[in-house]
């Protein structure tokens, strides 16, 4: 195996959480050097003083692009309670203009789940939405076609629980499918606190216009990438990397660059 190959010192590993804690295991046997990008659970901070119409498509994609299975993409959405019944409206009257679809055709947005095994464990997300009393704003319905027979596939429909507890598993687990948790706040440190109950920190973001209190907000978030008034901006020259259980290290940028190089100190002394 590349984790424990003698001849191989470092280790770059790009997958979940739970795989990311093997790799790591592994690769200590031989003190190996690793990056690891690790799974996410976004949350994404909407204030009273945005202008829904505009920022409602951003949020739609940054939602649901590539079927949510995307580590950034936004997996909890925050919304103040002052705008939380006209955010929501708006986001499912969105989120219904989204086509389900192959890939092949490109009036398309929400394609497929990418294997059997991911396909399994979205479906037993969308089987607790009635067992545990979730209110679905928009979806919610298990796919009624068998993705074993022709004309199949492993698609579900977008989906939109309405003010879910904290406690759920749509707000704790990353889906990495397209189902997202819509949430109330009202007090600025309970949704920083609430933002940042999660063992994952890869994104967050904050949206206002209001610039010095986002970015007061955006300072006190526990990712690696925090963005205001956007979601998923990335460049290779800035670093890119997890805290908490989404990752070791980063990539891109310097630190990223450095991170497959070892420090060495040389000492010259001259006229032995």
């Amino acid at each position: 195996m590349l984790t424990t190959h003698e001849d191989i010192d470092k280790i770059a590993f790009t997958g979940s959480s739970a795989t990311g804690k093997k790799v790591m295991a592994a690769s200590a046997q031989t003190l190996k050097r690793v990056t690891l990008e690790l799974g996410g659970n976004d949350p994404a901070i909407i204030c009273d003083d945005v202008d829904i119409d505009a920022i409602i498509p951003k949020i739609a994609i940054l939602s649901f692009l590539c079927t949510s299975q995307i580590c950034m993409m936004i997996k909890r959405l925050y919304v103040h309670s002052n705008i939380y019944p006209r955010f929501l409206q708006a986001f499912v009257a969105h989120t219904k203009t989204l086509k389900v679809g192959s890939g092949l055709d490109p009036q398309n947005f929400i394609g497929p789940v990418q294997n059997s095994m991911q396909y399994g464990k979205v479906r037993d997300l969308y089987s607790r939405i009635s067992q545990e009393k979730w209110q679905p704003a928009i979806g919610g319905t298990l796919p009624s076609m068998d993705p074993a027979k022709e004309g199949g596939g492993y698609f579900f429909e977008p989906t939109i629980i309405d003010n879910p507890p904290e406690t759920s598993r749509i707000v704790t687990e990353e889906p990495f499918g397209p189902i997202l948790p819509v949430l109330k706040w009202d007090n600025e440190d309970d949704v920083i606190a609430a933002a940042n109950n999660t063992k994952m920190g890869l994104g967050a973001s904050v949206w206002s216009k209001d610039l010095e209190r986002a970015e007061r907000m955006a300072k006190q978030l526990e990712a690696g990438s925090v963005w205001v008034n956007s979601h998923f901006d990335v460049a290779p020259g800035v670093p890119f990397g997890g805290h908490k259980e989404s990752g070791v290290g980063t990539e891109w940028g310097v630190n990223g660059l450095k991170a497959y190089c070892n420090s060495q100190c040389l000492w010259l002394k001259k006229g032995v």
